[in-house]
Formats: structure tokens, C-alpha cells, sequence
């Protein structure tokens, strides 16, 4: 006989079947959690509209006005210096490291030096505090002189002392030195180890010489000797040095055009300075050591008026000749032909 066929259970039965087995599991793995419902809304259509942007903007936006102020702030400080390179000497300065290079080009490198614009010719310098104090201090500072011409030696020695004086006042007594000689009083106004009297490689001049410089123009407007101005440097050698490069003899006739701007700013008639020249390092005080400090120096010649005009006759038109042959004068028109003719090739 066939057996009776058994009752197929319902689907859902065997369903719920095998799924109970997972969903106790399930209970007791979150058994003690409270249960996270999370409703959808429309908050993730609204997050490109907050704020958050707003502050990273504006942390960006005063970055950025950071930057143009320190930029503005090295821009001016670069355009006070380049006035007074302008006026002082029409030329670019240089600046050392290693060795020197252009300082221009390179910046000031972290120099603690005070730098003022250089006022209009015939405006009065503005003087700090320490400047104004030592003029009340020192009675010598704008002295007033019983001479119009120094002339013989004790002469120039007066006036040597009278100049150690001022710089003594300004905190450079150890920065001058004069010494008479045949030719004048020789004012040698040098570096030391303590102090220079400009920023070294450049054609800038400390605050304490440029004073000095300042309170010497009046001194040179009361007498009528004149003035030679020559600048000198020490032996380091140059980075770029060459035939189109900048060299020693570029900066010490820089320092003395400076020199001579700062004398006539402080009221010394141009008419009173007779040359300025740059020697570079080929007369150094300290042969030795040709690096030593006292080797950077500018050095005021007053000379004598029998030296002033024998100095303006070497440049001058020629007083006096001699025939370069028997008989034949160069200064005549025969010995010009005759020069012009040994020219050609």
C-alpha cells in the first residue's frame, strides 16, 4: 500500500523557522544597547550653505594682509635707502659676506643700523634724543672759531683738538686721529674693533659719524681752507670682483661721497672741497694686517693755501713746460702736431 503523502508546512513557517535561530543571536549580541533610530531630513542639503567656510576664509584674508604689510614695510625701508645711495654717491653699494657682493641687489642682511631719509640740501637734519643731549652737553658741538685760515702748524694742531673734541662728544674718540703735516692738518676718521663708521661693505654711515659729519660741516663753513676727501677700505676681496664688477675702489669713493654729502647737509659750502677720491686698499695704516679695522677710514686733508693751489695746478691748466726735445715745446702748436702725428698708426 502507498503511503500517505505528510502535509507540506506553510512557507512562512519554515521561514520564520530559520531565521529565529539569528534573531536570538542577534538579541543577545545587543542585549543591554538602547536602540538608534536615525530619521532622515534635509540637513545634508543645507551643509554647503554653513558657516565653516567663512572662518578658514577669513583666517586666509588676514594671512594675506599680513604678508602685504611685512612686504610694504621692507619696500619703504628699501626705498629710504635707495635716496640716499642716490644723492650720496649716483651708484650701486655693495655689501660684504663671505666676500662682497651687491648690496642692492642682496638686501641689508639683518644690519641693526638706524636708517633716516636723508633731508632736502638746506633742510636742518632731524637729531634724536642722544643728539640733542649731547649738543646741550658739550659746548663744543657747533663751535665758533677765531680764525678764518689755519695756516701754520700750531694752527692745525688748535684745530685738530677741536675736532678730537666733537668726536669724543658723539662717542668716537677713539675713531679720530690728526696728525699735522706739510701739507695740513690729516684727519683720519677710522674703524675699530668696538665701532665703525660704516656698515661694513656699504657706502651707509653709522648714526654716530653721520652726527659727526653733521656738526664738522659748520666748523669747515667758518674757515677758508679747503678740503680733500679721500676714502679707503681694507683688503677683502670682492665675490663678483673683475673688470665689470664691483670692487674696492667703487665703495671707498662711495664712502667719501657720502662723507661729503653729510658735510654739506650740515652747512659746509660745496666750494670748500677740493677733490674726493677713492684709494681702495692701497694705503693701508696697518700694512701688517691688511684686514685690520683701522684700514677703513676716510681721511679730511685740510690743506694749506699754498697746497690748495699747488694740488689745483696738477690738474689745472699748465703753468710752466718743458720741451720734450731740443728745441720743440709741447705746449706750442708744433709740438701738438708733433704728438697728434706719433698717435697715428
Amino acid at each position: 500500500m502507498p503511503r500517505p503523502r505528510r502535509a507540506a508546512a506553510p512557507p512562512t513557517a519554515s521561514l520564520e523557522s530559520a531565521v529565529q535561530p539569528e534573531l536570538k543571536l542577534a538579541g543577545k549580541a545587543h542585549e543591554g544597547h538602547a536602540t538608534i533610530v536615525k530619521r532622515g531630513g534635509r540637513r545634508h542639503e543645507e551643509e554647503a550653505h554653513g558657516g565653516a567656510w567663512k572662518v578658514a576664509f577669513a583666517d586666509f584674508c588676514l594671512a594675506l594682509l599680513c604678508l602685504f604689510l611685512v612686504l610694504w614695510l621692507l619696500a619703504s625701508r628699501q626705498s629710504e635707502r635707495m635716496q640716499e645711495v642716490l644723492r650720496s654717491a649716483g651708484a650701486n653699494l655693495v655689501e660684504e659676506g663671505n666676500g662682497l657682493t651687491n648690496s642692492l641687489a642682496a638686501g641689508s642682511r639683518g644690519s641693526m643700523i638706524e636708517r633716516n631719509p636723508v633731508p632736502a640740501h638746506g633742510e636742518k637734519p632731524v637729531q634724536g634724543k642722544s643728539q640733542q643731549s649731547s649738543d646741550t652737553e658739550h659746548p663744543d658741538a657747533d663751535p665758533r672759531l677765531s680764525k678764518s685760515r689755519y695756516e701754520t702748524p700750531a694752527d692745525m694742531k688748535e684745530l685738530s683738538r677741536l675736532i678730537e673734541r666733537m668726536a669724543a662728544a658723539e662717542g668716537l674718540a677713539n675713531n679720530v686721529q690728526g696728525i699735522v703735516t706739510p701739507q695740513g692738518l690729516r684727519l683720519m676718521l677710522h674703524d675699530t674693533d668696538e665701532a665703525g663708521m660704516f656698515e661694513r661693505g656699504s657706502a651707509m654711515p653709522s648714526p654716530r659719524f653721520k652726527a659727526l659729519l653733521r656738526k664738522l660741516g659748520p666748523v669747515f663753513a667758518q674757515i677758508e681752507n679747503q678740503l680733500s676727501i679721500i676714502g679707503h677700505t681694507d683688503a677683502t676681496p670682492y665675490v663678483d670682483a673683475g673688470a665689470t664688477g664691483f670692487s674696492n675702489a667703487a665703495l671707498s669713493s662711495h664712502r667719501a661721497m657720502a662723507a661729503r654729502l653729510h658735510l654739506l647737509e650740515g652747512g659746509m659750502p660745496a666750494g670748500s672741497v677740493l677733490q674726493v677720491a677713492g684709494m681702495a686698499e692701497r694705503a693701508p695704516l696697518d700694512p701688517v694686517h691688511p684686514n685690520a679695522a683701522r684700514n677703513r677710514r676716510i681721511e679730511l686733508l685740510v690743506l694749506t693755501s699754498a697746497q690748495a693751489k699747488a694740488f689745483a695746478s696738477m690738474f689745472g691748466a699748465p703753468a710752466q713746460s718743458w720741451p720734450v726735445a731740443e728745441g720743440l715745446d709741447a705746449s706750442g702748436p708744433a709740438g701738438a702736431a708733433l704728438l697728434n702725428q706719433g698717435r697715428q698708426p
